[in-house]
């Protein structure tokens, strides 16, 4: 059967379903099938908090949604195009987002009596005519599914349903013109142990595509051209895999060894998971007992020599405080990654947010400041850890690196970087002199004390959370020595404003309004604000990765505009901080939903201060 070929510059596709259901592997297979095909893209997978929700109930859905061009994007996107309900309750927690007209592909097998009452409709929504505004395909993807695999050996009933996910995949494969070969290879490999698996995976992607060849419900196919991307070597990847490669690359920069000290905590555990499987680079992974036993070895590490690193959410960093405090006192590298959740407590552990800024700035005890920066894009997040590491070894300081849930877990193409054109380290460890070795002797320009390894004939020092005596570092109770203290610790954060570039703007001749943005809403301000100049408004964007010290000209920035729009997932954070250090009047955007910003909120936002 030929089918008519209708050609869109762009497509958002979610899954959803039963955490059983495979939603998460769907959208990661058909992420990387868009990915090999040359389209740019940029994911939202959601997850649900609960481990194990009863199966058909509304909290225990799970979600994937990709954003997929012929064109340079920035977002997973406002709004799917298309959605792939698994179940009544997955229908049921995402209508609301699909515009009428939108394309509904539901398992009809799924919608039992049962399970839609489960869900909370009265009715049938396949039957009832409540879904008439949409597009939709009612396809008996689990009967298809199970009478596709039926003659093979081995594979339980239980087993072959589980394979629906599959079919679905492959029909919206079919549906957007993917390649086949290696999401095939894929299962070939994951599977490899249970050959009967292997082909009932493969049997049943298969039979999904064939039935969108074959199938008269499906009358067009859609194609989406490959975008024009920067020439080079590209690889699909995470916030959460793109950090860990950074502080990978940083250990190698400097000719350190990385040390990581976890607890495993929702959305950072992928980090520790992936560092443990580089043990070939010399990377040593310690999963804890809690956090506050984690952060202590990584602050142990550095003592030791190696660039110690600790990863945590929100609950976790505030146990790590102490901790961090004494590094500051001891003045030794420590990078702390802090992957924002929704809060607080345990608030909504697997949603994004970006609350963690007053936290990481003044969550400990006395004045003990330390430099933060923040990440923009999953992929930003290898450059940033690389500058994090830099900036701690560099100046002997504890640095917070934050990033969110939706920056872990987002995938996005990433240009692999000429690692041979990446600034190396120059850390220069403690030698032993003719006289007395001082341990806070600092250095002229970064203020930084040297970094003895112990063992080390003639560097011998305390070592201690008590305050220190200038140059010495002998115990002092000194109130002058105190304040002394005091004040060259945070002159030294202060200093680090002298090695990071200025605050970047991407400026529009005539606009007197500026968004500034932090983290992880870059993907969301950045698009927004191109749909205001397309709609021929005039606005200004600038992003923040260095929230402290600010960059030198920060102030400079804000004051030459009119009007400062700063949004932010958060009642204001940030918007406290330039009120209350540049006086700037300006106006805040602020959405605590457990979810990213859309794009065209920030643009309704931008209109309503223009």
């Amino acid at each position: 059967m030929v089918k008519r070929v209708e050609q869109l510059e762009s497509v958002v596709i979610r899954f959803a379903g039963d955490s059983g259901d495979g939603v998460q592997l769907t959208g990661s297979r058909f992420t990387s099938e868009t990915a090999l095909f040359g389209n740019d893209l940029a994911t939202l997978p959601d997850f649900p908090a609960e481990i194990r929700a009863p199966a058909g109930s509304l909290p225990g859905v799970s979600g994937f949604q990709i954003h997929f061009a012929a064109h340079d994007i920035l977002t997973p996107g406002d709004a799917p195009n298309v959605l792939v309900a698994m179940n009544p309750a997955a229908l049921k927690t995402n209508l609301g987002d699909l515009p009428k007209g939108g394309t509904l592909i539901a398992d009809a097998d799924a919608f039992s009596d049962r399970n839609v009452k489960r869900a909370g409709y009265p009715a049938n929504p396949l039957q009832d005519g409540s879904l008439d505004g949409y597009q939709v395909h009612a396809v008996p993807l689990t009967s298809l599914t199970v009478g596709a695999l039926k003659d093979i050996e081995g594979v339980t009933s239980r087993e072959a349903e589980r394979s629906k996910n599959m079919f679905a995949l492959g029909l919206v494969s079919w549906l957007f013109g993917r390649p086949t070969e290696p999401t095939i290879a894929f299962l070939e490999t994951k599977f490899a142990k249970r050959p009967e698996i292997v082909a009932a995976n493969v049997r049943a992607f298969n039979a999904g595509y064939a039935f969108g060849e074959t199938s008269e419900s499906f009358a067009v196919q859609y194609e989406v051209r490959p975008a024009p991307l920067t020439p080079g070597r590209y690889r699909q990847i995470t916030g959460n895999q793109a950090l860990s490669y950074g502080l990978i690359a940083a250990a190698k920069l400097s000719g350190v060894r990385l040390f990581l000290g976890a607890y495993p905590i929702t959305p950072a555990s992928g980090i520790l998971e992936e560092l443990a499987r580089h043990k070939s680079f010399g990377v040593r992974t310690f999963q804890a007992e809690d956090e506050i036993a984690a952060v202590g070895a990584a602050l142990g590490a550095s003592f030791g020599g190696g660039l110690g690193v600790s990863t945590s959410a929100g609950p976790g960093v505030v146990l790590k405080s102490e901790t961090v405090g004494l590094a500051v006192a001891l003045e030794l590298p420590l990078v702390i990654v802090d992957v924002q959740r929704a809060g607080p407590s345990t608030g909504m552990p697997t949603k994004p947010e970006q609350a963690d800024l007053l936290l990481v700035l003044f969550g400990r005890n006395s004045e003990s400041p330390v430099p933060v920066l923040a990440a923009a894009t999953p992929g930003d997040c290898f450059g940033a850890a690389i500058e994090a590491a830099r900036i701690a070894l560099r100046y002997r300081t504890p640095v917070y690196l934050l990033s969110d849930a939706y920056l872990a877990n987002g995938a996005e193409p990433w240009l692999i970087p000429d690692v041979g054109a990446i600034p190396r380290i120059d850390i220069g460890f403690a030698e032993p002199g003719d006289g007395e070795f001082l341990p806070y002797v600092r250095d002229p320009e970064t203020l930084a004390r040297p970094w003895a390894i112990p063992g080390t004939p003639g560097l011998e020092h305390r070592i201690s959370g008590l305050e220190k005596a200038n140059e010495t570092g002998n115990v002092s109770y000194d109130p002058e020595n105190h304040d002394l203290m005091t004040r060259l610790r945070a002159q030294k954060v202060a200093a680090i404003v002298q090695d990071i570039p200025p605050l970047d703007v991407d400026h529009q001749e005539g606009a007197d309004v500026l968004v500034l943005s932090w983290g992880g809403t870059y993907g969301p301000v950045a698009a927004g604000v191109r749909r205001v100049r397309r709609s021929g408004g005039r606005v200004s964007h600038a992003h923040l990765r260095w929230l402290n010290p600010f960059p030198r000209n920060t102030g400079d920035v804000l004051r030459s505009y009119d009007r400062v729009l700063v949004p932010e997932m958060n009642l204001g954070q940030l918007l406290k901080l330039v009120r209350a250090e540049f006086l700037v009047d300006a106006h805040g955007y602020n959405r605590l939903r457990g979810k990213p910003f859309k794009a065209s909120e920030i643009a309704s936002a931008v209109r309503a201060l223009l």
